[in-house]
């Protein structure tokens, strides 16, 4: 029995069904994302970049089934770059926040740097990441400080070390039950290593007992066929802007879309600029965007609590 009050699952450290949910949380976010992503799920599962509680129930209002809490929009958050500057506390501190406004059976995703330190603290981070509702989280091959996955000089630490801290975060998430973590191991050595070297470290994050792949800094389609061609057979996460129609035929399960954080980003910038240059921001029907703001974001079901209790 562990720490949470759950027995912890006898299979082998690589045998998925170690996962297999039980009656009682079976539609944890988990054990839900898990059923997804399987062969019988329905093709490609798209998670939107989020980093807060508004952006995560717009998503959710448009009709995606899970989300993205992003590193690099987190940070942002903070007015700083994504080079390691954030740690644990505030990476679990935001995923709750988008848990919560998002609501307790959707799916989050959850960006986890390299763990926030050796593989003991990947143990700590797995289970900070499961109490706070999360339902996956990815786990990076790269030397710490990190870098945002499209950054330049990016370090990777050795094979072994990496594939021992994707073992712990495997075998936490499974003595947590059906509801812990989805364990996706992500490797940064494309760009300092090739190609080669992200499949040998795909094999033996599979070999560890990784539940997807993600392999970081895809820059273009053609970068995506590549990683699906190499990596045939594996179950694949994709980060980046393609469209569905070119990401879903190649294989892969998972599309972490980063278009929305960009598209915010430059949005934002462009917003400011025009106020500080003009004097006003120019916006279409205010009235109606303020109360659809408001519907979003619960104001409906306060006054319903108002009217009942007074």
């Amino acid at each position: 029995m562990n720490e949470r009050g759950t027995t912890p699952h006898d299979a082998a450290p690589h045998d998925a069904a170690a996962h297999d949910a039980a009656p009682h949380d079976a539609v944890s976010p988990a054990a839900r994302l898990r059923a997804r992503l399987g062969p019988d799920g329905g093709g490609l599962l798209v998670a939107p970049f989020v980093f807060d509680g508004f952006q995560a129930r717009a998503a959710l209002d448009a009709g995606f089934e899970a989300l993205y809490c992003t590193g690099f929009g987190t940070a942002a958050s903070y007015g700083l770059a994504d080079v390691g500057l954030l740690g644990l506390a505030e990476m679990a501190a935001n995923g709750r926040r988008i848990v919560r406004a998002a609501g307790s059976s959707v799916p989050v995703v959850c960006d986890a740097d390299t763990g926030f330190g050796n593989a003991v603290s990947v143990v700590h981070t797995v289970r900070e990441y499961a109490a706070a509702g999360l339902a996956a989280l990815h786990l990076e091959d790269q030397v710490w400080p990190k870098r945002c996955g499209f950054m330049a000089d990016k370090e990777v630490i050795p094979l072994e070390e990496a594939a021992q801290k994707v073992r712990a975060a495997v075998e936490t998430s499974r003595s947590l039950g059906p509801s812990g973590p989805v364990i996706i191991a992500r490797t940064d050595a494309l760009q300092p290593h090739g190609w080669d070297e992200v499949a040998r470290r795909a094999a033996a994050f599979v070999e560890a007992g990784a539940e997807l792949l993600f392999v970081d800094g895809l820059r273009n389609r053609s970068d995506a066929e590549t990683c699906a061609s190499r990596l045939a057979g594996l179950p694949l996460v994709y980060n980046g802007v393609l469209d569905r129609e070119v990401v879903e035929p190649l294989g892969f399960r998972l599309q972490l879309q980063s278009g929305p954080l960009l598209a915010l980003l430059a949005a934002t910038d462009g917003i400011y600029r025009e106020l500080a240059r003009s004097g006003r921001v120019r916006i279409d029907g205010v009235g109606a965007r303020f109360d659809r703001v408001n519907r979003l974001l619960g104001l409906d079901e306060v006054e319903e609590l108002r009217r009942r209790y007074g």
